[in-house]
């Protein structure tokens, strides 16, 4: 990692690479709304029992966990430019295998196409990280804030275009993704742009850091993992099943995606200033913060089903999941050395995306296979919310009763 402070260079590439990276975010990051919209209504047409209907998001997130440890570790050797390419490629792929599962109607096909379209969710979730590598310590925080609302334009991009392709053919939702396939074309160009230094090869006389153990013995690194988990397993919960509860209580599929593009403009909007508030108050009270309003999000939807309680449910959701992410993305960031980037970074993405995967396959089963109902799925997705708010919040008090040299 390069400091902005020590590199007299690096004000300027700072901020050029934040630009680049805001619109990779907006441009190649416009996908995924895009996928979150059909992937459980496409699974649900697909899938053998209805049970499954979110099978292909969880293969997505699936696909992100298992890549995320050697993308992690590409990137240390060869760069950022190699990683994020192998990403839009990995898109590309996916949603060309996906488009052909739906055009011979095969399940498992389409499973394919979704567990690789998770190598570019992976290199995605390293584009805040990258953001990081040639800032300040001041500008850090708002790097990674700056860089993740570049998901403003893609939540708005997303949804239309799921609008204005999703009748182009006669196989339902095939059009939507022969245009992500496009999306990831295009967009691996930003990346030729990019200006961040390979890492120096590793000196046998240096400190390696500290090992993947000793990482998670490290109160900081553990909380902020826990953090970034549970506020971003409880959105995916939340937001996967939205879909099928919005088309299920009898709305229309246009519905359901200017739901999700409120919801996911709700999740980057906040960024322009998360950083902000980081820098003031501390990362730790805003990821309390978050999750504080992840509980909210809960309570609305569990008040009605009316199309006023999804939108408030899922504008909550989106802030609260900024709030807590961002704010644990902050806190994992400053508490590991330079050298530890590659080891530290990995093990939080897969981690996280594990239990995101678990979130999501259980999303559909909460929802299609709870009660018997469209309403009684969507509570049960909603209540199972609980029990891990109170896991993060819990290891947040855990963390400010430890000595402050732990």
């Amino acid at each position: 990692m390069v400091d902005a402070v020590q590199d007299p260079r690096g004000g300027a590439r700072a901020v050029r690479n934040v630009w680049v990276l805001v619109a990779a975010q907006a441009i190649l990051g416009s996908q995924m709304p895009m996928i979150f919209v059909v992937g459980g209504l496409a699974g649900q047409m697909l899938a053998p029992n209805p049970c499954l209907a979110t099978l292909p998001i969880s293969l997505i997130v699936f696909g992100s966990m298992t890549t995320a440890p050697w993308l992690s570790a590409a990137m240390q050797r060869f760069g950022r430019q190699a990683g994020f390419a192998i990403g839009a490629l990995g898109g590309a792929s996916g949603a060309a295998i996906a488009a052909y599962g739906l055009w011979i109607d095969s399940f498992l096909v389409f499973l394919l196409g979704s567990y690789l379209t998770g190598i570019y969710m992976s290199a995605q979730g390293f584009y805040r990280f990258a953001a990081a590598d040639t800032a300040s310590d001041r500008f850090r925080p708002k790097a990674i804030s700056y860089v993740m609302a570049g998901g403003l334009a893609s939540a708005v991009m997303g949804p239309q275009l799921v609008k204005l392709t999703n009748d182009l053919t006669i196989v339902p939702f095939f059009g939507i993704y022969l245009t992500v396939v496009a999306i990831n074309v295009v967009g691996v160009l930003l990346f030729l742009l990019l200006d961040i230094p390979k890492p120096p090869p590793p000196d046998n006389a240096a400190h390696p850091g500290r090992s993947r153990a000793a990482l998670l013995r490290d109160p900081r690194i553990v909380v902020a993992i826990i953090c970034a988990m549970v506020s971003y397993a409880l959105m995916n919960l939340v937001m996967t099943s939205t879909p099928l509860a919005v088309v299920g209580c009898g709305f229309e599929q246009d519905t359901a995606a200017d739901i999700v593009s409120a919801h996911v403009l709700a999740m980057f909007v906040p960024s322009f200033f998360t950083g902000h508030l980081i820098a003031r108050f501390g990362s730790t009270n805003i990821v309390a913060l978050g999750l504080f309003i992840l509980a909210g999000a809960g309570g609305v939807a569990l008040m009605g089903v009316d199309v006023e309680h999804f939108y408030i449910a899922l504008i909550l959701l989106g802030v609260g999941w900024n709030f807590g992410f961002i704010g644990a993305t902050a806190m994992l960031q400053a508490a590991h050395a330079p050298e530890e980037r590659g080891r530290v970074q990995g093990l939080n993405d897969m981690l996280v995306f594990g239990c995101v995967t678990v979130a999501s396959l259980a999303s559909g089963g909460l929802m299609n296979c709870s009660g018997g109902s469209v309403t009684a799925g969507w509570t049960a997705v909603n209540l199972a919310m609980i029990p891990f708010l109170a896991l993060a919040g819990g290891a947040l008090i855990w963390l400010a009763l430890q000595p402050r040299d732990a």
